[in-house]
Order: structure tokens, then C-alpha cells, then sequence
């Protein structure tokens, strides 16, 4: 079951993470929220992360602790 998270105007969000290649070759883990759940959904919020909400759209985020 994917970590989900219902923001102020009920619509549900599924934390979703990946790892990208950035151009200097580097690689870097990035967490994003979605409206359907997909094959790379997280089961857990990661470690030293806390949910914040955008107060204009009800978009959910991640921040760092």
C-alpha cells in the first residue's frame, strides 16, 4: 500500500520516489506527490522528510525536517 496523503480540499496524493541522472553524471534521489498510484510508489515518507501542503493550490510537498 502506497503512502497516501488527503490534502485540505480532499483530493489524495500517493508519494511517489525515484533516482534521476542529473548532467554532471550525478545521480539524485527525487520524491514527487501524484493523483494515481504507479510502479514506483513509496510505502513510507523518507527519513527526515515532513509533508507540507502549498497553501494557494493544496499541492502536497515534501521538506526537509
Amino acid at each position: 500500500m502506497a503512502y497516501s496523503v488527503t490534502n485540505s480540499k480532499g483530493q489524495t496524493y500517493f508519494l511517489h520516489g525515484k533516482m534521476v541522472t542529473l548532467r554532471g553524471g550525478r545521480k539524485q534521489q527525487i520524491y514527487y506527490f501524484a493523483r494515481e498510484e504507479k510502479a514506483d510508489a513509496l510505502d513510507a515518507m523518507p527519513e527526515g522528510y515532513e509533508m507540507t501542503e502549498n497553501k494557494r493550490t493544496g499541492l502536497p510537498m515534501l521538506k526537509k525536517s
